[in-house]
């Protein structure tokens, strides 16, 4: 999979059929320094002062994570959510143009900023940091349509030592039946169908800076954090402005900001 600079303002032509087929695409270097480094900075003093709102460990439920914030590692924070009100350093990022000129090609439309979903600092703790098994971001997303980008910020590197992400390829183009899906839409590790596919998956080594754009469709986990130092990511989620989410649903409960 190729991983061509990314400073443009546009995606290349081959960058656009690398995301049709693959369902992700990897920009080097892509966000600016400056801003970097200070989302560093506030995302430092946040989680030293655990500035809400807040997931922690013991929220999300997944096998091996902590049963109770009483439990070690459960008030570990994994995610500062509200990414997007949280500092206007986020905004820019969230609204960056060559970001928003990307989107736009990719989902053909002008484009659209969901604070229901993602919206988050995603941080790795040493020791404490659960692993998330191999799913897709639109399980619990409600749109007209189940096409939404995500887009995915290293701060720091990302490796397989310390929880980098890892992609099934094409996976969000596959059809997978209810029988191989546990009852969070986890794909089921003992299925030989599954396990087919989890020979496919690929993991991604980043850089600060490197961006990932990928398909809501598409199946990704990460494990967990065996460095001694926190791993951070921002990530947030796009939509294209016909593809509203659908009213009632929790991908409706909070207004959605224009982009570009």
């Amino acid at each position: 999979m190729a991983m061509k600079s990314a400073h443009a303002a546009s995606l290349t032509p081959e960058q656009i059929e690398e995301f049709k087929q693959n369902g992700f695409v990897v920009l080097p270097g892509f966000a600016p320094e400056t801003l970097r480094s200070t989302m560093r900075e506030v995302i430092a003093q946040h989680l030293q002062d655990a500035v809400s709102p807040l997931e922690y460990e013991a929220d999300v439920g997944y096998p091996g994570a902590p049963s109770s914030l009483d439990a070690p590692g459960g008030d570990t924070i994994r995610r500062l959510r509200g990414a997007y009100r949280r500092d206007a350093v986020f905004r820019q990022w969230a609204t960056y143009r060559p970001l928003s000129a990307a989107l736009r090609q990719l989902l053909e439309e002008p484009v659209c900023l969901s604070q229901a979903h993602h919206n988050c600092i995603m941080t790795k703790h040493p020791q404490f940091g659960t692993a998330t098994d191999w799913h897709r971001d639109i399980r619990y997303w409600s749109f007209r349509k189940p096409n939404l980008v995500s887009v995915w910020l290293a701060l720091d590197e990302e490796r397989p030592d310390n929880g980098a992400l890892k992609f099934i390829p094409g996976s969000h183009s596959l059809h997978i039946k209810p029988e191989q899906l546990d009852e969070m839409d986890f794909l089921l590790p003992d299925l030989p169908e599954n396990q087919a596919l989890f020979s496919a998956g690929v993991e991604l080594t980043l850089a600060p800076g490197d961006v990932v754009l990928f398909h809501s469709g598409l199946f990704h986990s990460a494990g967990v954090n065996r460095s001694d130092q926190v791993k951070t990511s921002v990530v947030f989620a796009y939509h294209g402005h016909s593809n509203q989410p659908v009213p009632g649903t929790r991908s409706a409960s909070t207004s959605t900001i224009f982009v570009a």
